[in-house]
C-alpha cells in the first residue's frame, strides 16, 4: 500500500444543510470537523425554497434572502472559530431542500443534516426532508443524532447483511482511517426468517448462527486486506428486531454506518423499516451510504 496516500482517499467533500436551528448548529460543526478529517472542502447550505413559495408579500423574498445569509454567516463564523483554516464556502438556495442538498453534493458529496429543523428545513428528519434527501442523494447522507455533542469515543460502526452492503462498509472503514479509529462491523440474523420447521428451530439454530458468522467474515475480509491498519471487530447477532439491534450496537459509536434499502413500493418509507427506525432512535450519528 502506499503509504502517503490521504488517510481519506475514499472520501468526498462534504454538504451540510443549516436553517440556524439548534440541531442545525450541531450538524454544522459535525460537518466541520469530518470535512477537517477528510481533508475535502466543506459548504454550509442554506435552502429558502423561495423559488415555489407561491404568493410573497411585497419585497417578501428579499428580506427571506436577507434573514438566509445571516444564517449562513453565523454558520461560518462559527465554522472559523472551531477550525480557523478550513476550506469552507456557502451556498444560498432558492430551491427546496432536498433538491439543493443533492445538487450541492453531486455524485462523490456527503450531505449533512441535523436531526430536526425549522423554516425552509421544517422537521428536517421527521417531516421527511432528511429522509428524502437519504433517498435521492447518489452518495452517502449524514443525520446528526444523539442528545448532544460528544468527544469522540474511537469507533465506526457498519451495518452489514449482504454483499450490496459492500460500499457502506467501505465507506465506514475510510471514516475510520481518516479518525483514527477502529471500525466495528455488525451483522444481525433474524432467527424467525431462518426457521423453515419446528425441526429447524431446534436442531439447527447453532448451524444457522455459524453459516450467519462464517458469512461475515468472508464479505468482511477483503475490507481487512484494503485497511491493513484498521483494528476490526466483527459480531454476528440473533435478534427478533434488526433495528433495535443495530442501535443497541451503536451505543459507544461515533458513528453508524448503514446500507441503503430503499423500498420501491413502500412511499412512505423509501428507505426501509430498519434503515428509517434506525435514523429516528440511534445514540448517535447515522450514515445512510446508497447500497451496491
Amino acid at each position: 500500500m502506499n503509504t502517503t496516500e490521504s488517510p481519506a482517499r475514499g472520501l468526498g467533500p462534504v454538504v451540510v444543510g443549516t436553517d440556524g436551528s439548534e440541531q442545525a448548529t450541531r450538524a454544522v460543526l459535525w460537518a466541520a470537523d469530518e470535512a477537517v478529517a477528510r481533508d475535502r472542502p466543506l459548504t454550509v447550505l442554506h435552502a429558502t425554497g423561495v423559488e415555489h413559495a407561491g404568493h410573497l408579500p411585497f419585497d417578501g423574498s428579499s428580506s427571506v434572502l436577507g434573514g438566509a445569509r445571516e444564517i449562513l454567516d453565523d454558520a461560518m463564523a462559527r465554522v472559523s472559530q472551531r477550525h480557523p483554516d478550513a476550506d469552507a464556502r456557502t451556498w444560498l438556495s432558492r430551491d427546496g431542500a432536498t433538491r439543493s442538498l443533492v445538487e450541492a453534493a453531486g455524485g462523490d458529496g456527503t450531505v449533512v443534516v441535523g436531526s430536526r429543523g425549522r423554516g425552509g428545513f421544517s422537521a428536517l428528519l421527521l417531516g421527511s426532508v432528511g429522509l428524502r434527501t437519504a433517498a435521492r442523494a447518489r452518495g452517502p447522507v449524514v443525520v446528526v443524532r444523539g442528545a448532544r455533542e460528544m468527544p469522540p469515543r474511537g469507533t465506526v460502526t457498519a451495518a452489514v447483511r449482504d454483499d450490496g452492503d459492500l460500499s457502506a462498509l467501505r465507506h465506514a472503514a475510510w471514516t475510520a482511517r481518516a479518525h483514527g479509529a477502529s471500525l466495528k462491523v455488525t451483522s444481525v440474523w433474524m432467527f424467525l426468517q431462518n426457521v423453515g420447521s419446528m425441526a429447524t428451530m431446534f436442531d439447527d439454530l447453532g448451524g444457522i448462527a455459524e453459516a450467519e458468522a462464517e458469512a461475515t467474515a468472508r464479505m468482511v475480509e477483503p475490507v481487512r486486506e484494503e485497511f491493513p491498519e484498521l483494528t476490526v471487530a466483527v459480531e454476528t447477532v440473533k435478534a427478533s428486531s434488526a433495528a433495535g439491534a443495530l442501535i443497541e450496537a451503536a451505543g459507544g459509536s461515533d458513528l453508524l454506518v448503514v446500507g441503503a434499502r430503499r423500498a420501491a413500493h413502500a412511499p412512505g418509507f423509501p428507505l426501509g423499516h430498519v434503515t428509517h427506525a434506525v435514523l429516528h432512535h440511534a445514540p448517535c450519528p447515522v450514515a445512510v451510504v446508497p447500497r451496491g
